[in-house]
């Protein structure tokens, strides 16, 4: 199939700057998007490491067949799986070794959740750590792929919540996996077989704990096939929302 693709980000309108960022690889079909944390602009750091390191990685494994890898392949895993699951471990262990030897980083760390279409974007591979999220909007319907590494969802698998007490959680945003925490990570990977049509959505939380699930839906429906425009009205609606976090989206479709 062939791939179409757009993102977009915001800084939003409580924040002074961005500590989010996303990448388009279409030559290698990965995409990716990070939500940094941390103080003094660390987490703006973690975020770019995060991205720029997965690049890397895949341009260089992309080009050389032969190419060593840092860690051992899993060997219940195939080579596509290995590869994203490498590019991940890898971008941990640069974040971790960046904030271990600039003590004006210490503590920053990142979310992140990358797609990548192998096969000629028959499915796709989805890692993730952390509470940034892959959705599929097929058929006008979405639904969300990965699981949040919060805490929040820890209790939520734990015991029955009400609507009330999810909305009342007073720690939404602690996370209990990222980027850079310590210096191996575990990293949930899924695969999902696509059709025609398909969109896979990756954002952070800056849209998804703004937006409802419904909402998003709607507003994808509203912009069949213009990605670019999608990518930015889901922006808008988180900014609409009250924009409390940076916000940043990734839109890519299945055509063919």
């Amino acid at each position: 199939m062939r791939l179409s693709h757009a993102g977009a980000s915001d800084v939003g309108r409580k924040r002074a700057h961005n500590e989010d960022a996303f990448l388009l690889l279409p030559e290698e079909q990965l995409y990716c998007v990070a939500d940094g944390m941390g103080g003094h602009a660390s987490g703006e750091v973690a975020a770019r490491i995060a991205v720029e390191e997965m690049a890397e990685f895949f341009r260089i494994t992309g080009r050389d067949d032969e190419a060593t890898w840092p860690f051992r392949p899993d060997p219940v895993r195939d080579a596509d799986e290995n590869r994203l699951l490498t590019g991940v471990k890898l971008a941990n262990l640069r974040i971790h070794e960046r904030a271990r030897t600039d003590e004006r980083l210490h503590g920053m760390g990142t979310t992140l959740v990358a797609a990548q279409f192998p096969r000629d974007g028959r499915e796709v591979l989805v890692g993730h750590v952390g509470d940034s999220r892959a959705y599929l909007f097929r058929r006008g319907a979405l639904r969300q792929l990965t699981e949040d590494h919060s805490l929040l969802n820890d209790f939520r698998r734990t015991r029955q919540l009400t609507q009330a007490e999810i909305e009342a959680f007073p720690h939404k945003n602690v996370i209990v996996r990222a980027l850079g925490m310590k210096e191996s990570v575990e990293v949930d990977l899924l695969r999902e077989p696509l059709e025609d049509g398909d969109v896979v959505l990756l954002c952070s939380d800056g849209l998804s704990g703004m937006v409802p699930d419904a909402r998003i839906a709607e507003v994808l429906r509203a912009v069949p096939g213009d990605l670019r425009r999608a990518a930015q009205a889901l922006v808008d609606a988180a900014n609409s929302a009250g924009g409390a976090d940076n916000v940043t989206c990734v839109l890519v479709q299945a055509q063919g």
